[in-house]
């Protein structure tokens, strides 16, 4: 599985951003999908995943309330809009698939397949 994220760019805190990430190869059904960012100097966290048919999503604490992941399994697409943007949120956000997407997983050693961030930078 190939994933290309895109929609990165500069915004100023309170805006609005949504991050698209698309799938070749494989079946994009079989996978849960989730998001990563990785800020300067820090570890790559969890932001939020979405089990294979959207049926469950899970988000981190610090994004919870703002951001909001979504899938479209015919466009083989996952989304995540990010909104009340906040200069904390600045990072490379990196989408990321896992087999059996049954259940949810936010762990990086979990996903199988990552694709190659797009940066999103929140000024003040």
């Amino acid at each position: 599985v190939q994933l290309q994220a895109s929609g990165g760019g500069l915004v100023q805190a309170g805006e609005s951003l949504r991050l698209s990430c698309a799938a070749s190869g494989g079946t994009f059904s079989n996978y849960g999908m989730g998001w990563f960012r990785q800020a300067l100097g820090k570890e790559r966290e969890f932001v939020a995943v979405i089990t294979w048919n959207g049926g469950s999503t899970t988000y981190a604490d610090s994004v919870k309330g703002r951001f909001t992941i979504s899938r479209d399994n015919r466009k083989k697409t996952v989304y995540l809009q990010m909104t009340s943007l906040r200069p904390e949120d600045t990072a490379v956000y990196y989408c990321a698939a896992y087999r059996h997407g049954t259940y949810s997983k936010w762990r990086p050693a979990e996903y199988n397949y990552w694709g190659q961030g797009t940066l999103v930078t929140v000024s003040s």
